[in-house]
């Protein structure tokens, strides 16, 4: 739930070192179900939308199993009755694993993510398959106590092909209490070799009651309609949320919302007031927030036109500016415009383009009958 692993980047806890998982009750009942019974699957592809906890809930398993988990048979106490069996997957955070966990230094779990080229100093752009060959050593060594070895892929959509080959042969000969994680963000993307060879455990996006709570939680100062706005924004996603406000995100959005409001006669001036801030040095992630802000708002406009409502509105002018700029093109053309400024951003570091320029370039586009 964090977008970094760096604890004092930001006021929310890294995945391994966050203890709070809400909202997937039922994805942690079928995996505690699956432990219960001793037939506990040696591969889980854990999928779901990004950001909503899908890293935090590997960790979690984890911990749990690397504290020894659940005994399937755990027979009567002391006083003739049944041990109760546990109804979540925490354990205490001040318990020597979870210590280990969070510092990344438990010797019998593996993490495996993009790593960091040696040549260029610079972390790569996905898995490499030096990176997934560690697994393979990693669990024929004995585990300490004789419990699990785990092993973490955050996320497995980053492999290249080669890497994926490499984890494909670990997933058809697992060893014994051998346990990996795989998570996914678009799992339609992955080998079906590999996807078949897991027990899928999907996340649905998180309600509004636990994204409000999430959010007052990690953004105590935020609140009223602030916190509403990050929460529709989010769209069930808390890292979606939380990185939008380190982006400045709330502040851009109303920005953004009021020159679509403009469409299709868009003021110069204005518009070029607001690609300006781009162009300073350190305004990279503004850019990419405000790219990513006005690319979801056509999917919306996009999705709801298809379904002959409006798209529901995060500020309540946009009611009104849906209603309008719906009728300014068709839905094809929109889907054009969508992917306009989606090969906008991804262009703009490929090959230097100018960050103010593109943003001129796709609200004009938008104007464009």
């Amino acid at each position: 739930m964090s977008t970094t692993d760096n604890p004092d980047a930001t006021p929310w806890p890294s995945p391994r070192q966050n203890s709070l998982l809400l909202g997937h009750e039922a994805a942690e009942a079928v995996f505690l179900s699956a432990v219960r019974s001793g037939r506990l699957p040696h591969a889980w592809l854990i999928s779901g939308p990004e950001g909503i906890g899908k890293a935090c809930f590997a960790y979690r398993a984890a911990r749990f199993m690397l504290a020894g988990g659940l005994q399937p048979e755990s027979g009567p106490s002391l006083f003739g009755e049944a041990e109760p069996a546990a109804s979540d997957m925490a354990i205490p955070t001040d318990s020597l694993v979870f210590r280990r966990v969070a510092a990344a230094s438990h010797p019998d779990l593996l993490t495996v993510e993009r790593s960091v080229n040696e040549r260029t100093k610079k972390e790569r752009t996905e898995i490499v398959v030096d990176d997934a060959r560690t697994i393979g050593d990693f669990l024929h060594l004995t585990a300490g106590d004789g419990g699990w070895r785990v092993v973490i892929i955050d996320s497995v959509d980053e492999m290249n092909r080669n890497a994926a080959n490499a984890v494909l042969k670990v997933l058809e000969e697992p060893p014994k209490n051998a346990l990996l994680l795989l998570v996914s963000h678009s799992p339609g993307r992955l080998l079906p070799t590999i996807s078949s060879r897991c027990r899928s455990l999907r996340l649905d996006p998180l309600d509004d009651a636990v994204m409000d709570d999430l959010l007052a939680r990690y953004l105590p100062e935020e609140a009223g309609e602030n916190r509403l706005l990050l929460a529709r924004l989010g769209e069930g996603s808390i890292g979606k949320a939380l990185a939008l406000h380190q982006a400045g995100g709330l502040a851009l959005y109303r920005d953004l919302v009021g020159l679509l409001a403009e469409l299709p006669r868009l003021e110069a001036r204005k518009l070029h007031s607001f690609a300006a801030r781009f162009e300073k040095a350190g305004s990279e992630a503004g850019f990419e927030t405000c790219m990513i802000l006005l690319a979801d708002w056509i999917a919306r406009l996009v999705r709801a036109g298809s379904q002959n409502h409006l798209p529901q509105a995060i500020l309540a002018e946009e009611e009104e500016v849906a209603r309008r700029l719906l009728a300014l093109h068709s839905l094809d053309r929109w889907m054009q415009l969508w992917e306009k400024v989606r090969h906008l951003t991804a262009r703009t570091d490929a090959i230097n383009l100018e960050r103010k320029q593109v943003v001129i370039t796709a609200f004009l586009a938008l104007q464009a009958s």
